[in-house]
Parts: structure tokens; sequence; C-alpha cells
């Protein structure tokens, strides 16, 4: 079965932003919620599961465990958004209002994902 051109976006766009962690650790330690531990760890192994994830959406075999992998990681990110909101030093500079549009689209990505779940 050949995979549709936004599959290879979705998963390109994955492997990219995790690579962005180990290019650019730096501004990911910024917006680490402070109460979590090992913030250089944390950031390195985020980065490393979007890209393994990112990979993995190219297998079907193992592309559904990919998608869920998202979803949960999407979901856990949520921590960082609501970090972020919690005051100005934690917003690093972004404008709130893009921070609160940021939300709507983190369940919007795990939407994007869910679509492509086989049963």
């Amino acid at each position: 079965m050949e995979n549709p051109w936004h599959l290879y976006l979705m998963a390109s766009m994955y492997v990219i932003a995790g690579m962005a962690h180990f290019i650019f650790p730096k501004v990911y330690l910024r917006i680490m919620p402070r109460y979590l531990p090992n913030p250089k760890l944390l950031v390195l192994l985020s980065g490393l599961a979007e890209i393994v994830l990112g990979i993995g959406l190219g297998f079907e075999e193992i592309r559904d465990y990919c998608i869920y992998g998202i979803i949960l990681m999407l979901t856990v990110f949520l921590l960082v958004h609501a970090y972020m909101l919690s005051g100005q030093k934690a917003s690093a500079g972004i404008p709130k209002w893009i921070l609160i549009l940021r939300i709507p689209l983190q369940f919007g990505l795990m939407y994007w994902a869910y679509t492509y779940l086989t049963y």
C-alpha cells in the first residue's frame, strides 16, 4: 500500500522537530517546566522520541504504535504549553495569544495522527 504524501509530511515534521532538540537545546530548556527533574535529559529524550516516532510512521508494521506514541507525547507536551502560560518568564517572550493558539493546534496534531490509525 502506498502511503499518502501528507503522512510523509507529518513524519518529516516530527523528525525535524526532534533534531531541533539536539541542535538548539537551549530553546527547549527555556520552556521546560521548572518542576520537572533533569530538564536537559528530558529535552534530549523528547527530541529522540520525536525522531523515532516520526521515522516509525514510515513502517506499516509499527505505524499504529507510533501514532499512539505521538498522541501520548503531544498530550505530555500540553504540560509545557500550560507552564508557558503561567507567567512572563515561563512564556520565553512569546506573545500570550500565540501560546493560547498552540493548545488547539496540539489537539489538531493529535487528530491528524489519529486519522492514520488502521483498525
